[in-house]
């Protein structure tokens, strides 16, 4: 996904499914941005493809101009036990979650470079630092982001470059993922509590842009899961033994069976659940993380 100060190029989708759920949410994303007056040019591209996210990117530059700022935002998982995780199942997961964002950076690098100029977002998460269970192929890509971006930007150090490399480090958020992830688990999954509204990461990764910092961690969940597995990595894993496969599972809505990548029953595509939207609308003060916990934890880094 790429933003521009007066234009706006997306990137989602399968483009071997012409109805899928991301060509369709692309297609609804760009209406709206042409209806309040932003340029928009929506790309169905399969991220994990090399070769077609380098086709994208070559796209935006010709009808949009310069790429200026590139977030990489694509990811997918499952839901379910190591052992229960198919060889195909972790090699897709990695090749969307981590793979796409490589693949992402690197087309933007190639473009950037020339112009030695421009911000890359990774928009990473607290399980890149604090594993919990059930998502092991979600949280060994997450953790690959952040070795692979570390290591680039060490490289861009070297090189004196003036290319700005961000990542930022989530909370748990609103969004359908939980809805079109494959799950194998007998009820229907949910982000682990508390959750927040998906405007708050959007704010944070313009705030990061805009004023560019090494890392982002963003809401008081990401603060303390990360700090606390720096200091206390053992007490780190059992808590999360314990405590994340009870707080994942949605007891409100019990189904026969997990979800197999399509969207689950009561959920119209594209939207989450109300009975899983438990913020809807405006987000409550509380659900917002405070501004001087974030200017502390977050941009000092």
């Amino acid at each position: 996904m790429f933003f521009f100060p007066l234009s706006i190029g997306l990137i989602a989708g399968d483009p071997a499914l012409a109805a899928s759920p991301g060509a369709d949410r692309i297609n609804l994303t760009c209406a709206e941005l042409l209806a309040a007056g932003t340029v928009a040019l929506g790309i169905v591209t399969d991220v994990a493809d090399a070769g077609q996210v380098e086709s994208a990117a070559e796209r935006v530059e010709r009808e949009l101009g310069p790429i200026s700022v590139w977030v990489n935002n694509a990811a997918t998982t499952v839901f379910a036990p190591a052992v229960e995780i198919t060889p195909e199942e972790f090699e897709q997961v990695t090749r969307v979650t981590y793979l796409g964002t490589v693949h992402g950076t690197l087309a933007a690098l190639r473009r950037m470079r020339l112009r030695d100029k421009g911000c890359i977002v990774q928009v990473g998460s607290a399980l890149a630092y604090c594993s919990i269970p059930l998502q092991s192929a979600y949280c060994a890509s997450k953790a690959a982001i952040r070795g692979f971006t570390d290591s680039l930007r060490s490289e861009l150090i070297r090189e004196e470059s003036r290319i700005r490399l961000t990542m930022i480090h989530l909370s748990a958020f609103n969004t359908p993922q939980f809805d079109w992830a494959r799950s194998k688990l007998p009820l229907r999954v949910q982000p682990v509590p508390p959750i927040f509204q998906p405007e708050i990461a959007a704010e944070a990764i313009l705030r990061a842009v805009d004023h560019p910092r090494r890392e982002v961690w963003v809401g008081w969940p990401a603060v303390k899961a990360i700090l606390s597995t720096r200091l206390a990595p053992g007490l780190g894993d059992r808590l999360a033994a314990v405590e994340a496969p009870h707080r994942h599972r949605d007891d409100r809505d019990r189904r026969d069976g997990g979800n197999d990548g399509r969207r689950t029953r009561g959920c119209a595509a594209g939207r989450t659940p109300a009975a899983r939207r438990p913020h809807a609308g405006r987000t409550p003060a509380a659900r917002r993380p405070r501004g001087r916990v974030q200017r502390r934890f977050s941009e000092s880094r």
